[in-house]
Parts: C-alpha cells; structure tokens; sequence
C-alpha cells in the first residue's frame, strides 16, 4: 500500500508539473477550428492540449539548458515534435493496458494527493475548492479531466514500477567485464628490424618487381576516383607582372620603419622597491654580497616573470635609462627613479641598434608588395573568367585565353598533390557532379580555380605502372620480413631450448603491469591482444609491416579483489540493471501499442504546430 502511495504522489506531481510549468494554459497558442484530438491508441484519445503542453515544455527545457531561446522550427530540425508525439502514443498505450488491467488508485487516495497539493490550497493552508476549479480552468482543465489523467498517470506509474522493478543482469557479468578489464601482463620482447639483418638486402631489378606484382595484383588496387580537368590561377603566376614603383616602395620603407630603424635595445628586469629607503637597503646588500638578485626577487613575494620588462629602449626607461645603457650584461644597477618608484634593474642582454637601408629592405618590400599586389590581380579578374565560364567558355579555352593554367588529377579522398593540398578543392571535389557546369571559386592563398569533373572512376585493379613504387617498397618489406622469421624462429627455438635473448644477439626489452589497452612503440598491430591470449611461458613470433617481434610471457597479475575492483563490479551492475531495465520496457511499450493499435491525424498535428511557429 505504501508503494501505491510513493506511486500516486510521484504521478500527481508529474502531472502538476506538466500542468502549471510547461503550458501556462494552452489558450495563448490560440490553435482555432474545434480540433480536440490529434488521434488514438485502443481507446484513449490523445488530445490536442497534451500535444502542445508538452511541446511548450521541451522548448523552455532546451532554451533553459542552453541558455538560448529556441525556435520551434529549429526544434522541428532536432526531430523534438517526432519525439513527443511518439512519447505521448507509447504513454497512452500504457494508460490503455492499465486500463484492460484494471489497474488504478482509489479515490480516497486520489483525494489525499490533491489535498496536498499547495495550489490548491488557500491562504490559511486548506484545501481551496474554488481555487481548484479556477486553477484547472486555466489550464484549460476541468475537474473530471485533471483527475482521470491523475488516475491514468497513477496507474501508468504502477505499470511501469512492476516491469522495472527487480531486473537484475548475472553478477557474474560485471565481474567477468571488470576481470577482462583490470587483469594485467609481465612480458619480454624483443624488435628485429632491417638492422638485425645478417645480409643486407639488395635492390630489386624491374623483372624481379614485375614478377612480384603479378603473384600479388590482386592486393594493388587503385580506388573510385574522379578524373578533373581544373583551371587554377595562383597569384605567384602573375607576380612578374606587377610593376611597383620606387616611390611605393619607399612609402612602405617608411610605414615599416620601426622594424627596419631600431635603436639599441636591452633585456631588462625592473624590480621596485615600496620607498628610497628599501631600494637602498637592497642595493647595499648586494653590494656587500649579503643577497643575490633572485632572493631579493622572491622575497617581495614575486617570480622573475613578474619583473621581466622584456626588450626596451633607453627612452622607454625614463630616468632609468641612462644607468641601465651604461650597465654590463649580468649586472644590477640601480636603485633609479621608475614610473612606480625607485627600482634595481638586472641587464641580461644587449640588442645592438638595427638600421637597414632602403637599399638593403628593397627586395623584400617588393616581395610583399609584389605578392600583395598579385592577389589583388586575381580577385579583379576573378568576376571576368566568372562570367566567360557562364557564358560558354570551356576550361581549355579560359586557360588560352587567360593567365589560369590548364591541369588535370585523378582526385581521391586522399589526394594532396597540386590544387589537391586546398581544403577549398578538396570540398568542391567531394561534391562535383557530372553535367556541373566549372566555376570559379576562392582559395585560401588568394588564388582562384574551376573544375569539371571528366569522369567517375570505380576502384579498380591497377597496373604495374600505375603501382610500381609502391610495388618496389612492398616487396623491400616482404624481403626483410621473409629473412627476418628465419632468424626469429631459430632464435625461438634456442630460447624455448634454454638460452636468453641476448645470448642470441638480440636486446630483450622488459615490461610489467601491461592492461590490454598499453601500447607499446614499433610493436605489430594486435600485439597486445595477442599477449593475452598467451600461457606464462610462450614465445610468440608476430610479424609487422617491416619487422618482426619475439614476445614471451612472464607472468599473469589477476584481478585483485580490491575495494576499487568491488566498487568497479557495483558500479557496472547498477550500469547493467538499468540498461536492462530501460530495454524490456522500451520492448513492453512497443509491444503495448502495437497490440493497442495507434490513429495519428496528421492534420490536426501540423494544424498545432502551425501556432508555434
């Protein structure tokens, strides 16, 4: 009885809250026509006030959450009214197998729990029956509904506890998850690589590779790609045809001037001092070598960041700055006046005054400008090679006709040669169709392309042209693997025989307390997972791309029954219970409204969204 109780409060103030927090009254949607329900499930209808309540609710949650109103179109995209439509069908379809089950809460309980409710009551704290009446009606309520969807909810909530309550997964699953998980490995390895090699391996000539390339075409294989002919026009094309003259340069000579004319300069640190008389004091200690620049430093509580003025030039130093361009490097002078009092300044270095000639900045002043210049260029004529391309140019002859050059790639996802290294292509590429008709678009350096995609290309078998590097390098690797096993196995065999690594010229590597998800450098993929497949004792030859490894396993630390690992096993099952839990019920309720039956009328739903947007 005391659960039905816990049940019935729990449901009544669910509906409260939906009730009093989430419309506010759905009048002021002001949805028009007579349109009560929105469809069905057996035979509960589903009204059109439910519907909108709790789409109002879910869009003052999310902008609550995100701390920005949301609109109900942008909600719509998000899939949010699909969601509550779906929620509100499933929960009606419990309300219907409740009913063909007779469940529900009497009405001494229901008249208990709306007593209590502090909307209802008046100002001396009792129930309010005009209160309650007026409360239901705006909310767009009356008496009969509000307690017939509380008795519904109540017993929905009964329904819902006796398929949840007591699901439990085997504690024998949490454990054997946390045992795979915590369990660790001691093991010793050793690398063999091209290095190990008794005889270097020599190169292979064309007939050997050819030879190798037919016993294996079928691992060569060249993947979809789209054949492209591109215009592209990049602003270091034009360059040589900017004309900058002297009295631009000169003017830009003049802006730069402070990176060009800098006096001398000194890495400098300030520290000041309260009065005259601490400045002295300190000085005088240094003098006398009773303290050193870094301790005076922290005991005033600061770091030699704090105190760090960086370069500056003399004038920057005020009254300082004469004594401190007259200081050796290395050494603290002072106490001088500062803007914040007297200071001991430390000199740590010198930076000797710069002055570059205009003669001298020259070149690099007409390669700024120039480059400048050049994308200026190519934007001017960016709108022109636009409209030719519209007007019926082809790729071929915007290229005659103009600076833009003429290319042409076999472009995959992979692809990163030429235009390929602009993410700019590399997106138009992704997407361009045949038939599209090449426009012009923007690179990030200032530059400009068009495309026109040729041709789609499935994968395909690839020649022994089209692979031949990569043939030589895969047959390199398959060499120095194939001669590297033979050493690994007898090396194996004299370990399993008795001897060590070493013994057999090899560097044994050393490692403990491995948890399968440890990686370790220059290892074969799955080496891991092959260590914890191993008995203590194993050796075990695994080959990589160019190498080959020797692992032996030392020792297996199980899982220890630590407070850690028992509270990781609770953990889990409580994980575990609810997945469960949450899984027979989402089962139970599609199973509830596939047997119930569900009407949506999809007219009058769009007919309420339409009054949110």
């Amino acid at each position: 009885m005391a659960q039905k109780s816990n049940v019935g409060k729990t449901a009544m103030w669910g509906l409260m809250g939906l009730l009093f927090l989430g419309l506010g009254g759905f009048g002021a949607v002001n949805l028009s026509g007579n349109i009560r329900t929105l469809g069905s499930v057996g035979d509960k209808p589903v009204s059109v006030d439910t519907y909108a309540r709790q789409i109002q609710q879910e869009l003052r949650a999310i902008s609550q959450q995100s701390g920005t109103p949301i609109s109900f179109q942008q909600a719509q995209g998000l899939g949010l009214d699909r969601a509550v439509l779906n929620r509100i069908m499933r929960d009606r379809a419990l309300d219907h197998e409740a009913t063909e089950m007779g469940l529900s809460i009497g009405d001494e309980l229901l008249r208990d729990r709306i007593l209590e409710i502090p909307a209802f009551q008046g100002v001396d704290g009792q129930f309010d029956r005009d209160g309650y009446a007026q409360s239901l009606r705006s909310a767009g309520l009356n008496e009969g509904e509000f307690e017939t969807s509380l008795r519904e909810e109540a017993a929905r909530q009964l329904l819902q506890g006796a398929i949840l309550s007591g699901v439990e997964m085997p504690a024998a699953y949490a454990e054997t998850l946390v045992k795979y998980v915590s369990e660790e490995r001691d093991f010793t390895w050793v690398l063999l690589d091209e290095d190990t090699l008794d005889t270097p391996i020599e190169e292979a000539d064309e007939a050997t590779l050819k030879t190798y390339f037919e016993a294996n075409a079928d691992s060569f294989v060249l993947p979809a790609s789209k054949r492209i002919t591109f215009a592209w026009l990049n602003p270091t094309d034009i360059i040589d045809q900017v004309e900058l003259p002297e009295e631009e340069l000169r003017a830009e000579y003049e802006a730069r001037a402070e990176q060009y004319i800098q006096p001398e300069r000194r890495l400098t640190e300030r520290l000041v001092f309260a009065d005259q008389a601490s400045a002295d004091q300190a000085a005088a200690a240094l003098e006398v070598g009773g303290t050193t620049f870094e301790a005076l430093v922290e005991d005033r509580g600061l770091n030699l960041a704090d105190i760090d003025l960086g370069d500056v030039a003399q004038d920057a130093l005020g009254a300082a700055g004469e004594v401190v361009f007259g200081a050796e490097v290395g050494s603290v002078v002072g106490p001088a006046d500062s803007d914040l009092g007297p200071a001991l300044f430390r000199v740590n270095a010198v930076l000797p005054a710069q002055n570059v000639t205009f003669e001298e900045a020259e070149p690099e002043l007409r390669d700024v400008l120039a480059a400048d210049r050049a994308v200026r260029l190519v934007e001017a004529q960016a709108e022109d090679f636009d409209d030719r391309l519209a007007g019926g140019a082809t790729l071929e002859q915007l290229a005659e006709e103009t600076d833009m050059v003429l290319g042409q790639i076999d472009w995959t996802a992979e692809s990163s040669e030429s235009l390929a290294a602009y993410e700019a292509f590399r997106s138009e590429a992704a997407i361009v169709q045949e038939g599209d008709f090449p426009q012009i678009k923007q690179l990030d350096d200032g530059g400009i392309f068009a495309m026109r995609l040729n041709e789609a290309l499935p994968e395909r078998p690839a020649t022994y042209e089209d692979v031949a590097q990569e043939v030589a390098t895969r047959w390199r690797e398959d060499e120095i693997v194939s001669k590297l096993r033979v050493q690994a196995e007898a090396a194996k065999t004299a370990v399993e025989g008795g001897a060590t690594f070493p013994e057999q010229g090899l560097t044994e590597r050393v490692v403990g307390e491995q948890p399968r998800s440890a990686f370790i450098p220059n290892t074969p993929t799955a080496f891991m997972s092959n260590v914890f497949e191993m008995n203590v004792g194993d050796i075990r030859l695994l080959e990589g791309t160019d190498t080959v490894v020797l692992v032996r396993l030392d020792a297996i630390a199980a899982t220890e029954d630590s407070p850690e690992a028992q509270d990781l096993v609770a953990t889990l099952r409580e994980q575990q219970n609810e997945a469960l839990a949450r899984g027979l019920f989402e089962i139970f309720s599609a199973d509830t409204l596939l047997r119930a039956g569900q009407t949506i009328d999809q007219r009058a739903v769009n007919a309420v969204n339409v009054n949110f947007q």
